[in-house]
């Protein structure tokens, strides 16, 4: 199989990519709630010949080659949208309320395009590929179900890989971004405060514990660890983003609760910010005469890309794009003149996976902003170019081939 002729044979499957896309699209589920998507897929898979397993709670699994020994690659699809209104000047709106604002829909739909190559070129897989759709990528939560429930087992997985379709980058579409070894996207933590006080009447604040005064006094003392508590080398942004107290001007509220998010690129930074949240809290709490419970909600590890992956696949995506259009993170940032490549300031669940094999992320261009292609992910009016899907659904499956390839037992 020349890379030419893949290339083709992913074109020619074009005009169905659309067509799943668009369904996918329209249909759109959150969080582990994705029985549509799900159904849909499953049925693709079988009807290519696969055997579809249901993983976790909404995850599905499928492997492709088998007929040879060998060692076992992972890639890996999200299915799940956002839950807000789409307003994306698109003829295939969604209607529900939610939103593939994220371009997950195009992530599977390139997944089972990729699941169609595999299943066509069965006989020339040199040991496993496994299929990785997995669900609630956008809570944090549905990578590690999945590895709970075994996704990275029976076959155990060698390598993994993931693609994430990128808008408004001024790069042609159809441009794949290979991620430097070391960690290219942050841990993410949500968390909560609880603070518990007195309510009284606002004219007589002696009589009761404010709350409100206690939230205010925490905002200011959580800066403070980003300002006096971490060296000039340590990254990490700490959000608060709600505040609620309250209903009435003149009554001191009983409770006030916070929430907010923790991003940091070191596991160690991470542990220990998390630490000086529920001190600080607690001992400001203390201090007013107050309560305050720290609680953490759904979160990820950072994303850690293999080095050794990270050169190999390199070359992969040369090997099938050309030079033109397959470039690592590093390589871009020189030719731009912006010196060392960037960090992803956004957080992605597969971290959980990079944490137990070694794996790699790609980003592929889809959509420039001069071809109105001007919103970026999560943003209501976001848009993909349909373009790269045969593209990338090629990607998906050469890397996992070639991988499997050059590494046979």
């Amino acid at each position: 199989m020349t890379t030419t002729a893949l290339l083709q044979e992913a074109a020619s499957y074009q005009e169905q990519l659309v067509r799943t896309r668009r369904f996918l699209h329209t249909h759109p589920g959150t969080g582990f709630d994705i029985q549509e998507t799900v159904d849909y897929v499953k049925q693709e898979l079988i009807s290519m010949g696969y055997e579809p397993q249901m993983c976790g709670k909404s995850g599905i699994v499928a492997l492709a080659g088998k007929k040879k020994d060998g060692k076992v690659f992972l890639i890996r699809g999200d299915m799940d949208a956002l839950p807000m209104k789409e307003e994306a000047d698109v003829s295939f709106p969604s209607t529900n309320g939610k939103m593939h604002a994220c371009g997950h829909d195009m992530h599977t739909t390139m997944m089972l395009g990729a699941a169609r190559l595999l299943k066509a070129h069965e006989d020339e897989i040199e040991g496993t590929v496994k299929l990785m759709f997995q669900p609630a990528e956008e809570i944090f939560e549905g990578s590690h179900d999945m590895i709970e429930a075994g996704v990275l087992k029976n076959p155990d997985v060698d390598a993994a890989m993931m693609i994430h379709v990128m808008a408004g980058l001024p790069l042609p579409a159809g441009t794949v971004i290979s991620c430097d070894g070391g960690v290219s996207a942050p841990a993410a933590d949500y968390f909560y405060i609880d603070i518990q006080g007195k309510g009284c009447h606002g004219s007589m604040p002696n009589n009761g514990v404010d709350p409100v005064t206690v939230a205010a006094h925490i905002i200011t003392g959580l800066q403070e660890i980003h300002a006096r508590e971490l060296g000039l080398s340590d990254e990490a942004i700490l959000t608060i983003g709600t505040v609620n107290a309250g209903n009435a001007a003149n009554v001191i509220p009983d409770t006030a609760h916070m929430s907010g998010t923790i991003r940091t690129y070191d596991e160690s930074t991470r542990a220990f910010i998390k630490q000086r949240v529920s001190e600080i809290a607690s001992g400001i709490a203390t201090a007013f005469r107050a309560t305050a419970t720290v609680t953490y909600g759904s979160g990820c590890p950072c994303l850690y890309n293999n080095p050794d992956l990270a050169v190999c696949t390199a070359d992969y995506l040369k090997e099938l794009l050309g030079p033109s259009k397959a470039f690592t993170a590093s390589a871009l940032n020189a030719m731009s003149g912006e010196g060392k490549a960037p960090k992803s300031t956004g957080s992605e669940d597969f971290a959980y996976v990079s944490q137990e094999v070694p794996s790699i992320m790609f980003a592929l261009a889809a959509g420039t902003p001069q071809e109105g292609y001007c919103y970026p992910q999560h943003h209501p009016k976001v848009k993909f170019d349909e373009a790269v899907l045969s593209e990338g659904c090629a990607v998906y499956a050469y890397t996992a081939m070639r991988w499997l390839t050059e590494h046979k037992n």
